[in-house]
């Protein structure tokens, strides 16, 4: 995983009591065009993608890359997580370097209010710290999107600061698998 270092990609599927987090596969290309042409899910990235216009560009094996994980429900995709590096034109860093983690997350509007998206980042997380353990992890979600903002309160994010972004006020976040002493 050269976006995020000396990580090997993909990592064995990971197992939670439910879910199971993998890389994405050919019959998950219907699952992503869904996800991306959603209007509940586009609310607060920017809106919908035209079907069409996905159609045409998903690839047969869509989103296989280094950092993407697929949620998987018995045996069907609900969503994916990425953990990415956060691009340093952007604002919010909590390192000098602008070296951080990014945590994104999307779901299917079937699989929302279940619990899966704790479930499925803290998974993706613990996997991260083992991984990487000194490397702090970031997430960004717009503060109207008080669904998210719960997500990233009860995955031990810790408010860094808020800014404008996108024309919508922005909570940024960081977690660290790192104790502190004392």
């Amino acid at each position: 995983m050269t976006e995020l270092g000396p990580v090997a990609w993909p990592p064995a599927p990971i197992r939670t009591e439910r879910l199971v987090l993998r890389e994405p596969e050919a019959r998950d290309r219907a699952a992503f065009i869904e996800l991306f042409s959603s209007p509940e899910v586009g609310t607060y990235i920017g809106g919908p993608r035209p079907r069409d216009e996905l159609e045409r560009a998903v690839p047969e094996v869509p989103g296989r890359r280094p950092g993407l994980f697929v949620i998987d429900l018995d045996g069907a995709m609900i969503g994916m997580i990425t953990l990415d590096r956060r691009d340093a034109e952007r604002p919010g860093h909590v390192r000098p370097d602008a070296e951080e983690a990014e945590l994104g997350y999307m779901f299917l509007p079937e699989a929302w209010g279940c619990g899966y998206a704790a479930e499925a980042c803290a998974a993706a997380l613990d996997w991260f710290a083992d991984a990487l353990p000194t490397e702090p992890v970031v997430l960004c979600t717009r503060t109207a999107n008080a669904p998210s903002m719960r997500l990233a309160a009860k995955l031990g994010f810790t408010e860094v600061e808020r800014f404008e972004e996108y024309g919508a006020e922005q909570w940024f976040g960081v977690w660290s698998s790192v104790t502190p002493s004392g």
